[in-house]
């Protein structure tokens, strides 16, 4: 595994069998969540949704699917953990 900033990333496909992605969750409000997740090319994204606002902790999934992209700008503002990772754009 190599690292950037802090989070593994695989370097061969035997590590990409095993490798998780990192995944941090944000809400902007009690019915709006981003959610920020590394990726296997050693980058990361972030996507912003509604939702609900009943289980954050089952509705971020969703975001992380069908959530709109959030702008390089916006995402590194909300997931400062990832700074020294490059944006997914």
């Amino acid at each position: 595994m190599k690292t950037i900033g802090g989070y593994e990333f695989p370097e061969n496909e035997e590590e990409a069998e095993l490798w998780k992605p990192a995944v941090h969750v944000a809400a902007l409000a009690g019915t709006v969540l981003c959610v920020a997740t590394t990726r296997i090319e050693g980058k990361w994204k972030a996507y912003c949704d509604s939702v609900p606002g009943k289980n954050h902790d089952e509705e971020w999934q969703k975001v992380k699917y069908d959530g709109c992209g959030l702008l390089p700008e916006v995402a590194r503002a909300i997931f400062p953990v990832f700074k020294d990772i490059p944006y997914h754009n």
